[in-house]
């Protein structure tokens, strides 16, 4: 399981530790990555994300998870997302 997160495509960066004496070691800074299950109003459906703190709260945000799927880059969010956000695009094009 990856580091990332499935929404916004936050992983980890890289940095110095560095002590009371300045000297610099090597270390991760990684994400606060939760599991959640999320409602997905126009698909009628509850879905397993690994997402960010961050993200969560973008999410609540944006109105939920369909808003933030509409809105969001397809650059940024991971296969299963991607999905999603295709299939609520389908599913709201038949609505309208």
């Amino acid at each position: 399981m990856s580091r990332k997160c499935e929404l916004t495509g936050k992983a980890p960066l890289t940095g110095h530790k560095v002590s009371h004496s300045n000297r610099k070691t090597k270390r991760r800074f990684l994400p606060n990555l939760v599991n959640v299950t999320m409602l997905s109003d126009a698909l009628k459906r509850s879905v397993k994300l690994r997402i960010s703190t961050n993200a969560l709260k973008t999410v609540d945000h944006r109105g939920g998870l369909d808003a933030f799927l509409v809105k969001a880059k397809e650059d940024t969010l991971s296969k299963k997302a991607r999905g999603l956000k295709r299939e609520l695009n389908k599913k709201l094009a038949e609505a309208s």
